[in-house]
């Protein structure tokens, strides 16, 4: 049975406060991640922010309490100078927030993909999320085996053919360097009519990032809703990550509402709170 929005409620209290919003102004207030029991952290993926500037994002991460960020190439570019990354990653810091990794990153030729790792390497994280085309898959294990950068392969569900699927990844990175793995987005598994859930339960070991997000129908037409809202068991979700030891990143990627998000994500993150906080 799914721990519904109305018990999770009924359990925790949750509103205002469990929601993690402020009250008052742009203050930062210090939020703690999941259960200190849990080794895997909540973040927010970078295309959330893709109708707002570097300054308003992580304005809006320090209302909602959290503190890591994949770098998306609209607030930096993927030809970015050093002296701009630098620059870029003073700014990230003095606002609390830090890069987990970067993407997701298209790439269609073995040029993209020299720059896509040199990229990481400059903004100093060890994942690119990505979505090289299948031909280039052992060029990009040469690389990951030159840089130990890992790469983590974003599906898209039924929106584009490649990488639809956590099975189709699967399938072609099975006998690839264990450095190339998946960036989940559970959003787009459910869209599939699939469950995320026993992604989870096949690919635990190879599973470096999920992407997160509610959906309200379980097909292509699904959109993307407030946590807690849409028909995911983000209990059961949860519960699996805790379940297989899960040690990387949960990243929120909102697309409601993309021109004013910041209720939906902080509603979001919130309801992800609560249910974390119940064991």
């Amino acid at each position: 049975m799914n721990f519904s929005r109305r018990k999770f409620i009924l359990t925790t209290g949750a509103g205002i406060a469990a929601a993690g919003i402020p009250s008052v102004g742009n203050t930062r207030v210090a939020y703690p991640g999941p259960s200190g029991q849990d080794s895997f952290k909540l973040a927010v993926a970078g295309y959330t922010f893709v109708k707002f500037d570097l300054d308003q994002s992580l304005s809006m991460m320090k209302r909602i309490g959290v503190s890591l960020l994949g770098v998306k190439d609209f607030h930096l570019p993927l030809d970015s100078s050093p002296e701009v990354i630098g620059q870029t990653l003073d700014k990230m810091k003095a606002s609390g927030v830090a890069p987990y990794g970067v993407g997701p990153i298209y790439m269609k030729s073995e040029a993209a993909v020299d720059q896509a790792f040199a990229y990481a390497r400059l903004v100093g994280v060890s994942l690119v999320v990505g979505v090289p085309d299948i031909a280039l898959l052992p060029y990009v294990e040469k690389k990951v085996k030159e840089t130990d950068i890992r790469l983590a392969i974003h599906n898209h569900g039924p929106d584009i053919p490649l990488y639809q699927s956590a099975g189709d990844v699967w399938v072609s990175i099975r006998d690839l360097d264990p450095r190339i793995g998946f960036c989940l987005d559970i959003g787009h598994t459910v869209r599939l009519g699939l469950d995320p859930v026993e992604a989870v339960r096949n690919y635990h070991k190879r599973i470096f990032d999920f992407h997160v997000w509610d959906t309200d129908k379980p097909e292509k037409s699904g959109g993307c809703v407030e946590a807690g809202r849409g028909i995911i068991d983000f209990h059961g979700f949860f519960s699996a990550l805790r379940e297989y030891k899960y040690s990387g990143t949960v990243s929120l990627e909102y697309t409601r509402d993309m021109s004013d998000p910041l209720a939906g994500v902080a509603e979001s993150i919130g309801y992800f709170r609560g249910l974390l906080a119940v064991r």
